[in-house]
């Protein structure tokens, strides 16, 4: 008589398929698993606290080895002014046509270094913490943004100059001057979006880091820092399309708009035409799509 060996049929559930459905039954899920978009803005809401030790920490520790300490963040932002003001004031004679040019060059050095030093924090957030990264579980965009945050307090130290500078220059006191506070809150959230899309493009590409000292360069040469955009552009036929892109040029609106609050001979009539509006349409902008752009790699950081 012969045997008949009997093999069992074929099924198609394969093991990752069994692991699956252990997983479900049991109620694991994924380490590491990107949150939705509600569950992730309640995690670094809940880690605010965090953000603002972590900020304040790295504010602290960052002139720690220097002999004048703290001294340097205000004596950082003016020595860039003074250099600005040899080469672009004195050498190329910018200042010409501007009134209280030295408030003027210094608010938008002051300005500048917030957005510029923001976003080269951002760019290295997540690759230059990537042991904080890999060790701990957290909503990753509290890096960038407690960055941010580290350098409006670097501001903030600044303004305290600022102020001491533009009244040794007669520049009075004003109610104008509560404008700051919008026009700083509504940088803040541009800076802080542009640092999560930056801090995404540098955990993937590192090297990202050495070409952006280049591209934030040439970025403040068109942004008005050194030179009145409105004074340019009145004598220049330029085409409409690089008018267009220098007036709404969101670093120069955010310098404008700290003139235009603190410094009284700066009128109206040089601001770019909506500018609240150009101002709130980049924050939003900038804000909410680097916070969606940078949530949607969630999970990706700190692996690989």
């Amino acid at each position: 008589m012969s045997q008949v060996l009997h093999t069992p049929p074929p099924t198609s559930v394969t093991p990752a398929d069994d692991a699956a459905a252990l997983a479900a039954r049991y109620g694991l899920t994924v380490s590491g698993a990107r949150p939705t978009l509600t569950q992730y803005v309640r995690q670094l809401w809940a880690r605010r606290h965090f953000i603002t030790a972590f900020a304040t920490a790295k504010l602290t520790a960052q002139y720690s080895q220097a002999k004048l300490g703290q001294v340097w963040q205000v004596a950082t932002p003016l020595l860039n002014a003074a250099v600005y003001y040899f080469i672009f004031g004195v050498l190329m004679g910018t200042s010409r046509g501007v009134a209280d040019y030295i408030p003027f060059l210094v608010t938008g050095v002051f300005v500048w270094t917030f957005t510029q030093s923001s976003i080269m924090a951002g760019t290295r957030a997540i690759s230059g913490s990537l042991g904080l990264v890999r060790a701990l579980h957290f909503p990753r965009a509290a890096l960038p943004v407690s960055y941010c945050l580290q350098q409006l307090q670097q501001l903030l130290f600044s303004m305290a100059a600022l102020v001491v500078i533009l009244l040794c220059f007669g520049v009075p006191v004003s109610a104008s001057w509560l404008l700051a506070l919008p026009a700083l809150a509504l940088q803040f959230v541009f800076n802080a979006g542009v640092a999560m899309v930056m801090a995404r493009m540098g955990a993937k590409t590192p090297d990202i880091a050495q070409l952006m000292p280049f591209l934030l360069r040439t970025w403040m040469y068109v942004s008005g820092v050194m030179w009145s955009i409105d004074k340019v552009l009145s004598h220049q036929d330029l085409p409409h399309v690089v008018l267009v892109a220098l007036q709404c040029n969101p670093a120069a609106v955010y310098i404008d708009l700290m003139r235009f609050a603190l410094i009284d001979t700066f009128h109206h009539d040089q601001l770019p035409p909506h500018v609240w509006a150009l101002a709130v349409g980049w924050a939003l902008v900038a804000g909410v799509g680097g916070f969606i752009y940078f949530w949607k790699a969630e999970e990706t950081y700190g692996r690989g």
